[in-house]
């Protein structure tokens, strides 16, 4: 059973995760925002019904779109919108129990996402643990 918790709750939640990140993290992200949405939907991030979503996975917990850093080039940000970090509020408190596991799943899923805009890719993400 999904644990229940407010909107404002849960982003509280995420304003506390994301003030226990590593200020020698935080302060290296570049045009980097946040936001929560409810559930991943495929359309929102321009993936056909026909065509399967860039990676293979049961509930999406967050999303990162943007140019990782090990792909930005000279220019790169010339009019560029900030690269965007995406936590799904429903997803996460399907698979959470208390308010602790949903702060601590929060935390888990924005390094996991940041680890992608620094160039981490799943696979060495799920060798490290952080999967």
């Amino acid at each position: 059973m999904a644990f229940e918790m407010s909107g404002d709750e849960f982003q509280r939640c995420v304003e506390r995760a994301l003030a226990r990140m590593p200020q020698s993290v935080m302060t290296k992200l570049e045009n980097v925002a946040v936001f929560i949405e409810d559930r991943y939907d495929p359309a929102v991030h321009g993936v056909d019904d026909d065509a399967s979503a860039p990676f293979e996975v049961g509930l999406i917990l967050g999303l990162y779109e943007g140019i990782p850093m090990t792909e930005r080039t000279w220019g790169w940000d010339a009019g560029k919108l900030p690269d965007h970090i995406f936590l799904y509020q429903e997803s996460i408190l399907e698979i959470c129990e208390s308010a602790e596991q949903v702060e601590t799943q929060i935390a888990i899923t924005i390094v996991h996402e940041i680890a992608h805009h620094f160039g981490i890719d799943d696979d060495l993400l799920h060798d490290l643990g952080w999967g």
